[in-house]
């Protein structure tokens, strides 16, 4: 009974391995109380949901997309990040100000440029540390 049924399923979802996944995806939902959308007619679970989709009830793609879904672990949001030139400005310092109106602020964090050919000549100056016994 099921053959006739992936033979109907064959024409919504071309690959016949991508349909077990999206029929077994669907038949787990089922499974789980998720309500079906044909006549079971005392069919198993996987059985209704090769025939939803040889229907068409539920669309493939749907289908796919709540299977890749289920099966990411951790969702990535795309937040924008905030400016670390806003975080280091001149105005960090007023922030961080003592409430009780004494001078003592926090160190305001600057980064060091340094040119190629500083960087070169601060790479030459290093000696390398004095072989042991231990290695």
């Amino acid at each position: 009974m099921a053959r006739v049924t992936v033979e109907d399923c064959i024409d919504k979802v071309d690959n016949r391995f991508e349909l077990v996944l999206l029929a077994s995806h669907r038949a787990r939902l089922i499974s789980q109380g998720a309500a079906i959308t044909i006549d079971r007619d005392n069919d198993k679970n996987p059985v209704v949901a090769l025939r939803e989709i040889a229907d068409e009830t539920l669309s493939p793609g749907d289908l796919k997309e709540d299977l890749i879904h289920s099966l990411q672990k951790h969702v990535e949001v795309d937040e924008p990040e905030p400016d670390p030139a806003s975080m280091i400005s001149g105005d960090a310092a007023s922030v961080f100000a003592d409430q009780s109106g004494e001078d003592d602020q926090p160190e305001v964090v600057t980064f060091d440029r340094m040119s190629e050919e500083e960087l070169l000549a601060g790479i030459e100056g290093l000696v390398p540390p004095e072989k042991s016994d231990d290695y």
